[in-house]
């Protein structure tokens, strides 16, 4: 049981960093190098339509057959419209998260974005305290004061590409990041609040939040790009790269939910910083990244503090629980 239990951890955490890194350079690209930029809207609202399915066929699997598929959605869609609506504040947040992740990406480089973007991290230790009771220990604390420091040196002088064919504001990329870490943070706390507050299937509070997501997407497109979308289509300049996008965005939902369910910080950490070294290293390709020693201590102390974070609290507040041994005993007489 230990051995899958390492197997499945390991599988998550390659999956996950293949599949953010990936994510972030090929969003890049297509907000860049292309002078027919699709819609951004219609690529989330997609993105949403992509995650429900995939989530319809896990229940189908998870549930054994169509029929007890069908009863469950019956059960917990149809005649449950509180949770519905309980599980659309995630879907409004995370609509608008994504949104600011393609303002950012259009005007930011790749490895800025994936560095600053890290700044979740605190944000989310902040909401997990706030909002689910919980207390960091003081190498957690010590690591997100690091965090921000990393963030700053990457911030100071920002590396400048020679490849990007469109004009771009850095002000509004770093406002945009601003915006889509307070929405990561209060949207993933938010949704772990409500995942293990009861026995109801991961699937099930996929499809409840995706059905939420997909009415806000449709509204976004609507309200940012409704004439243009009707004048040139919902699929306007569409190209293999931008459907390569749209399925990392829709596994990256998968996995994300997958992960606030079933691992923990340490996976996640590394994680982020794998997916910051392999952005950065393919923006020096595909970009012209010129990386400077600011942004490389940056990009460092970073990558440290987010391992730091990482590391395992149970254990840390288990040796120092004086009355651990008494919680040891009683494990053993049950």
């Amino acid at each position: 049981m230990g051995m899958k239990r390492l197997v499945f951890k390991l599988y998550c955490l390659v999956v996950m960093t293949l599949v953010a890194a990936a994510y972030t350079v090929a969003l890049r690209y297509t907000r860049t190098v292309s002078s027919d930029l699709y819609y951004s809207t219609t690529a989330v609202c997609l993105t949403e339509i992509i995650k429900l399915f995939l989530s319809l066929g896990m229940l189908a699997r998870e549930s054994g057959g169509l029929s007890r598929c069908r009863s469950s959605l019956v059960e917990h869609i149809f005649r449950s419209p509180k949770e519905l609506l309980k599980l659309s504040v995630p879907s409004v947040v995370y609509a608008v998260q994504n949104n600011m992740a393609f303002l950012a990406l259009s005007n930011l480089d790749a490895a800025v974005y994936q560095v600053t973007y890290q700044l979740k991290i605190p944000c989310t230790a902040l909401c997990t305290v706030l909002m689910l009771n919980r207390s960091l220990g003081r190498l957690q604390w010590f690591s997100v004061f690091m965090l921000c420091a990393g963030v700053t040196l990457v911030q100071w002088k920002p590396a400048e590409l020679t490849k990007v064919q469109v004009e771009q504001n850095p002000i509004v990329g770093f406002t945009a990041v601003a915006v889509a870490v307070l929405c990561s943070g209060f949207a993933g706390v938010y949704f772990e609040k409500v995942l293990k507050s009861s026995d109801t299937s991961l699937w099930v509070r996929n499809i409840q939040m995706y059905l939420s997501g997909i009415v806000v997407t449709l509204v976004g497109v609507y309200m940012t790009d409704g004439p243009q979308v009707m004048d040139r289509g919902f699929f306007y300049g569409y190209t293999p790269s931008v459907c390569f996008v749209i399925f990392l965005a829709s596994v990256g939902g998968l996995y994300t939910s997958v992960v606030v369910k079933y691992t923990d910080n340490i996976m996640k950490g590394f994680s982020a910083a794998a997916a910051i070294v392999l952005s950065t290293i393919a923006s020096v390709t595909l970009f012209g990244l010129q990386i400077t020693v600011t942004f490389a201590l940056g990009a460092l102390l970073v990558c440290v503090s987010i391992y730091l974070y990482g590391l395992p609290k149970q254990d840390t507040s288990v040796l120092t629980r004086p009355d651990s041994k008494t919680a040891k005993e009683k494990l053993i007489s049950v």
